[in-house]
């Protein structure tokens, strides 16, 4: 069932998506959301009257009508995902499968994957430790464009060469 479909079957659920991914402007903070028409009227109320300014309105709606600048980024999201997740493999580090922006790299115990985010923070790669989904093994890691793929495997290489 689709989250749109769940949400017309429900009078208790909300779905609600972010412009910071598939369309870059997570600075801005956008975001919308779709539920049932109580639900939405009681968050109007509370909400503030001016809680976007013109500028990011504007530039969600341009992102929202350039579908083929979306389109491009699907495409190279999948295939950078797919390359990160392979290298990442070569390396001995698996990952989940992924239909997001991200790949779930599983590394040994938590003790390695700390060495690993430690390692990664080094060469100035950020990603997100999961330990507190009870992850402790995982580091969750964005998928960039391909310098940024690149560079986060070039640094995980040199982190599986030092461990020997």
């Amino acid at each position: 069932m689709s989250a749109a479909a769940l949400v017309d079957a429900r009078e208790n659920v909300v779905m609600t998506r972010t412009f910071s991914k598939i369309y870059g402007l997570g600075a801005l903070r956008v975001g919308w959301g779709y539920g049932p028409r109580g639900v939405i009227d009681v968050l109007n109320r509370i909400r503030g009257p001016f809680n976007l300014s013109t500028p990011a309105l504007a530039t969600a709606e341009a992102a929202v009508r350039d579908r083929a600048w979306v389109e491009h980024c699907q495409t190279e999201n999948i295939r950078w995902r797919q390359w990160l997740a392979g290298e990442l493999a070569v390396l001995g580090i698996p990952s989940d499968e992924s239909h997001a922006n991200f790949v779930l790299a599983r590394f040994a115990d938590a003790g390695e994957a700390a060495a690993a985010d430690a390692a990664l923070r080094a060469a100035g790669i950020l990603v997100r430790r999961v330990a507190n989904y009870g992850l402790p093994a995982g580091l969750r890691i964005t998928v960039g464009d391909g310098p940024a793929c690149e560079r986060v495997v070039a640094a995980l290489r040199a982190f599986r060469e030092e461990q020997g």
